[in-house]
């Protein structure tokens, strides 16, 4: 037998994970691929979705008719808190041998699999499938790896690693359907067409459950929203804080807050407080969360209020600023 395991959160489940699963199924002669959604992804901040149990039925809806191919496994659901492949790999080892196994990556999820937990004793249970993009370019040396993976390499050729552990990594070239599930989820809640990214019955269930819904429907007023999220940066000692008012102009969003800490720990440490505040006053979590893992341009999205968090070095270098000289400051006094 050759098992695939694809883990992921799935928020939401959209043909490119189709198209990558079925690819690679098909590539490597995959007897069966276990869909694996998580509960909480230890490396990602806690994002605004659905609860499990939706991304759970989305899922399912999303394989209708791949039945005799792709399994829906419900275990890091059911174990609940954070989901670590480690565990989920320690079931699927009461079954199987560790040359049967096959996990089933994206390319950039290979650059960080180090700090996955036990990630090297992964390296020994399971084999690696790595999916790639046209165009990206797979390593044909071993200085081209990444570190970590360059001290267990026995032998590379082409798209093929032996492994000093017995096991392997495989990389498969996608046919790419472009899109991110943080793009998709912008687009449902702006009422664009998605109809070319999402399976038609994942489509009918979020319009049937009203899932991915605009966040005004928790933030009332952005112009006071903004003001809120700037005094939180600002009593955290966030450095030169402000926020703008962007609705006369042609921006991503209709509001922003830019505000800069003193190295890049503080900077990700105000996006923590400022995440944690929101959550606390409004019962609300951004839609996405990037930078976080080098603190130099930590970009927070709440919708129609994107928040922009520098190192204080960083922020001089793009001056995001200027790029606003039109837009009306919000009086850092709006909340009194």
């Amino acid at each position: 037998m050759k098992i695939g395991l694809f883990g992921g959160t799935f928020n939401p489940p959209h043909l490119g994970h189709i198209n990558s699963i079925e690819t690679v199924r098909r590539k490597m002669g995959l007897d069966k691929i276990f869909i694996i959604p998580a509960f909480q992804n230890p490396l990602k901040k806690e994002l605004d979705g659905p609860a499990p149990e939706h991304r759970l039925n989305m899922i399912k809806a999303a394989v209708q008719g791949y039945e005799k191919n792709f399994e829906v496994d419900t275990q890091e659901l059911t174990r609940k808190g954070l989901s670590y492949m480690k565990d989920t790999i320690a079931e699927y080892r009461k079954t199987y041998e560790p040359k049967e196994l096959f996990l089933i990556l994206g390319a950039d999820n290979l650059e960080s699999f180090d700090k996955w937990k036990d990630y090297k004793k992964i390296l020994e249970e399971t084999n690696l499938i790595i999916t790639t993009r046209p165009g990206h370019d797979i390593p044909h040396e071993k200085s081209d790896l990444p570190k970590f993976l360059q001290d267990v390499t026995a032998d590379l050729e082409f798209n093929f690693i032996e492994l000093t552990t017995g096991r392997s990594i495989q990389f498969v070239t996608l046919e790419d359907i472009e899109i991110s599930s943080t793009e998709l989820r912008k687009k449902l809640r702006t009422g664009r067409p998605v109809t070319k990214f999402l399976p038609l019955s994942v489509e009918n269930y979020i319009k049937e459950h009203n899932l991915y819904r605009d966040l005004g429907q928790k933030v009332k007023d952005y112009k006071q929203f903004a003001a809120f999220c700037a005094q939180v940066l600002d009593d955290k000692k966030g450095i030169m804080t402000h926020s703008y008012d962007l609705t006369k102009l042609s921006a991503p969003s209709e509001y922003t807050v830019i505000s800069s800490g003193t190295s890049t720990r503080h900077a990700v440490s105000l996006a923590e407080a400022l995440t944690s505040a929101v959550k606390d006053e409004f019962n609300l979590l951004p839609q996405s969360v990037e930078g976080t893992e080098e603190g130099r341009w930590v970009v927070i999205d709440y919708g129609s209020l994107i928040i922009h968090i520098f190192y204080d070095f960083v922020r001089q270098e793009y001056n995001l600023e200027r790029l606003w000289q039109e837009a009306t400051p919000i009086k850092n006094n709006l909340l009194k």
